[in-house]
C-alpha cells in the first residue's frame, strides 16, 4: 500500500485482506467513554427522546459528563424541509443544524448547546459513505451494508466521545426496532458493544403496555413480541422501561421479565406524567440511574456532592408545577394548531416563564387560516396574551395581521417570533404609515410596498433551504430600550435563527418615524433583529426563535416579559412588577 493508504489503514482499520473494519477516529480512547443506547418498540412516539434526556440528566447530576445524539432512519440529510405537520418542529441548532425536536429535548434538559455531532440522519450517513466510495477511500473494497455502512455509524458514534470526552454518550435510535431503515444501526449497535467490550454498553428498550379499555386490563404480549424482534437481531436488553397511561402492574414488568431474560428490578414503569420535567425523579425513585452505573462500572466517577447540589435545584423547579395561584391564557395564533408539536420549543419556553413567575400559562389555539379582521377580537375576546409564531407561505398570513392589529390598538400583550415579527411590520406599515400596499415579497411578490423582502446577499444563494440565515447570530441592542433591560441592560446577546426575508431597508426610517423602535439590529448588516413600541404595556417581535435557547432553569427573557404582562392584565387589582422587573427578579432568583 501507498503511504497514504497505510495512514488511513492505521486509522480507520481499513485492509483489503480483513474482514474487520470499523473506524476510530483521532484522540478515541477505548474504554474512555461508555455507549447507553434507548430504542423503542410497539410504536414510535413512546417518549424515546423525553426518556434519553431524562436519564442522562439524571447522570449529568451526579458530575459525569454526557453527550447526546440522535439518529434518524430517513434520507433527508437533516430536518429542515419536513412538514411540521408529519414531524413536528424543526429545531435549530446553534451551528445552524436543522434536527429533530428531540435535540431541544436534550437541551433543555442538559443546559447543553448542541451542535450537528449530536445529530445523524441515513441521509448523511449515506452521504458520507459515497464521498469515501469516490475519493477511494475503501481501497477498491466493494462498499456494503457491513462493514462500511455501520462503520460509519460506529465513526460518527466515537467522534461524538472523542471530541465531547464524555464519561457516557446516549444514543437514540428514532422510530422503532421493526422500521426497516433502522435494522443498521441496530447492527452497529451491536458491534460497538462487541468491540468495545463488555461493560461498555447499555441497551434500554422502550415498549408500550396496551390497555383496551373493552378489557379492562393491561396486556403485554405486544410488548413481547416488539422485545423479541431485538433480541433475534442479536440486542439483549438491561433494561426495559414499560409506557402506559398508568403504571404498569407487576404481572406485567413479571412476564416481559420472564419472556427477555431482563431480571425483574430492571423492567420499570414509566407512565403518562403531567409534565415531563417530573420524569427525572421517576426514574430516579426506581433507581435507574445508579442502575445504569452500576452495568457501565462507572460507580467510581460518580460525585456525589454535585449531585446533592444539582438535585436540590432541580427539585426547587420542580416544586413549582402544579403549585400556581394565578393563571393566564396566552393565544397562539398559528396554521400548524391542529399539530402541537409544531410549536414544542414555545410551549416549553411558555412553561419555563409560567413556572419563573408563579402561574400557570394555558394555551389557545386559534387557526388564522380562517381569521379576517373583523372577528380577531372576537378570537382574542379572553385572552391575556398573543403569540404569533414562525411559520412559511401565505396561508393564514392576514388573519395573523388581523391578531396583530387587535393586539396593538388593545394594549393585549405580543410577541411576535420570525414570521410573527414580519407580519408586526406589515401590519403597523399598513395600519399606521399608511403605507397600503405593504406587504412581504413571500406572499405577494408583485407588492406595491415590500416592506419585507429577501435581502440581496441572500438571493445570490440557491436551493430550498440554501437561502436561510440559520443558527445563532449575535444582536446588538439599543441603549435604554425594553429590549436592553428584558436582556439584563446588556448590548448584546445572542439567539437562533431560520428565516429568508428582512425588513427592507428602505423602510426604517418611515416605520420608526412613526413609533416603531427597531431595539435589535445585526452588528454587520442593516438587519433589524428586534422590534417594540414603547408606547404599548408589551409589544415585541423578533426576527430571531427565541424559544429554542429558553431552558427549565434560565427562561428567556422575551417570554417572561410576555408573560408577566399577561399577569399584570389578568390581575390588574394586584401590584405585580412590570415586564421589566419580573424579568430581573427571575433572573436575579435563578443565577
Amino acid at each position: 500500500m501507498t503511504k497514504d493508504q497505510d495512514l488511513l489503514a492505521s486509522v480507520s482499520n481499513v485492509s483489503t485482506d480483513s474482514e474487520f473494519f470499523s473506524p476510530i477516529p483521532p484522540g478515541y480512547k477505548k474504554g474512555r467513554t461508555r455507549y447507553v443506547f434507548v430504542m423503542g418498540t410497539v410504536m414510535s412516539g413512546l417518549g424515546k427522546g423525553i426518556f434519553s434526556s431524562c436519564l442522562a440528566k439524571l447522570m449529568q447530576d451526579k458530575g459525569l459528563k454526557v453527550a447526546p445524539i440522535k439518529l434518524e432512519g430517513y434520507l433527508n440529510v437533516d430536518s429542515g424541509t419536513l412538514n411540521p405537520f408529519r414531524h413536528g418542529e424543526v429545531f435549530v441548532l446553534d451551528d445552524g443544524m436543522e434536527c429533530d425536536m428531540d435535540l431541544g429535548t436534550y437541551e433543555r434538559l442538559l443546559d447543553q448547546d448542541l451542535s450537528r455531532a449530536n445529530f445523524a440522519t441515513s441521509g448523511q450517513i449515506f452521504s458520507a459513505i459515497l464521498h469515501k466510495e469516490r475519493h477511494g477511500d475503501y481501497l477498491g473494497r466493494d462498499v456494503q451494508m457491513i462493514p462500511h455502512v455501520t462503520g460509519e455509524v460506529k465513526l460518527k458514534l466515537r467522534t461524538l466521545a472523542a471530541q465531547s470526552q464524555a464519561d457516557v454518550v446516549f444514543v437514540e435510535i428514532g422510530g422503532t426496532v421493526g422500521d426497516l431503515e433502522n435494522a443498521y444501526y441496530i447492527e452497529a449497535m451491536r458491534e460497538l458493544a462487541y468491540e468495545e467490550g463488555p461493560n461498555s454498553c447499555c441497551f434500554v428498550a422502550l415498549t408500550y403496555i396496551l390497555e383496551p379499555r373493552t378489557l379492562g386490563e393491561q396486556k403485554s404480549k405486544a410488548a413481547q413480541l416488539g422485545i423479541k424482534q431485538l433480541m433475534q437481531l442479536g440486542i439483549q436488553p438491561d433494561i426495559i422501561a414499560c409506557r402506559a397511561a398508568s403504571p404498569a402492574t407487576k404481572t406485567v414488568r413479571q412476564k416481559i421479565s420472564i419472556y427477555s431474560n431482563v431480571p425483574f428490578d430492571r423492567v420499570v414503569s414509566v407512565p403518562d406524567s403531567t409534565s415531563i420535567y417530573k420524569i427525572p425523579a421517576m426514574l430516579r425513585e426506581v433507581g435507574l440511574d445508579f442502575e445504569v452505573a452500576r452495568l457501565l462500572k462507572i460507580e467510581d466517577r460518580i460525585n456525589l456532592r454535585h449531585e446533592r447540589v444539582a438535585w436540590a435545584k432541580w427539585c426547587d423547579f420542580t416544586d413549582r408545577i402544579g403549585a400556581a395561584r394565578r393563571k393566564v391564557t396566552i393565544a397562539m395564533t398559528g396554521k400548524y394548531t391542529s399539530v402541537r408539536d409544531s410549536y414544542a420549543s414555545i410551549i416549553n419556553a411558555l412553561e419555563h416563564a409560567g413556572l419563573a413567575l408563579g402561574t400557570d400559562v394555558d394555551i389557545k389555539w386559534i387557526d388564522t387560516t380562517d381569521i379576517t379582521g373583523a372577528d380577531a377580537g372576537e378570537h382574542l375576546e379572553e385572552v391575556d396574551g398573543v403569540i404569533v409564531p414562525g411559520g412559511f407561505g401565505t396561508r393564514g398570513a392576514e388573519g395573523k395581521i388581523a391578531c396583530i392589529r387587535h393586539a396593538r390598538e388593545h394594549h393585549l400583550p405580543y410577541l411576535g417570533i420570525c414570521f410573527g415579527f414580519q407580519m408586526a411590520v406589515i401590519e403597523f406599515a399598513r395600519d399606521v404609515c399608511g403605507l397600503q400596499g405593504a406587504n412581504s415579497t413571500e406572499i405577494d411578490p408583485q407588492c406595491a410596498e415590500p416592506v419585507i423582502d429577501v435581502l440581496p446577499e441572500q438571493k445570490e444563494l440557491e436551493g430550498l433551504g440554501g437561502n436561510m440565515r440559520l443558527g445563532g447570530r449575535d444582536i446588538t441592542i439599543k441603549r435604554g430600550t425594553q429590549a436592553y433591560h428584558l436582556f439584563g441592560d446588556s448590548e448584546m446577546v445572542r439567539m437562533r435563527f431560520r428565516h429568508r426575508y428582512e425588513v427592507d431597508p428602505r423602510y426604517i426610517e418611515k416605520l420608526e418615524s412613526q413609533g416603531m423602535v427597531f431595539s435589535g439590529k445585526s452588528p454587520d448588516f442593516p438587519i433589524m433583529q428586534i422590534l417594540e413600541l414603547p408606547e404599548h404595556p408589551y409589544f415585541m417581535g423578533t426576527q430571531a426563535h427565541p424559544c429554542l435557547t429558553s431552558r427549565p432553569l434560565r427562561p428567556q427573557p422575551m417570554f417572561l416579559g410576555l408573560v408577566a404582562a399577561a399577569m399584570q392584565r389578568r390581575y390588574p387589582e394586584e401590584d405585580l412588577p412590570d415586564s421589566i422587573q419580573a424579568t430581573r427578579k427571575v433572573q436575579k432568583a435563578f443565577a
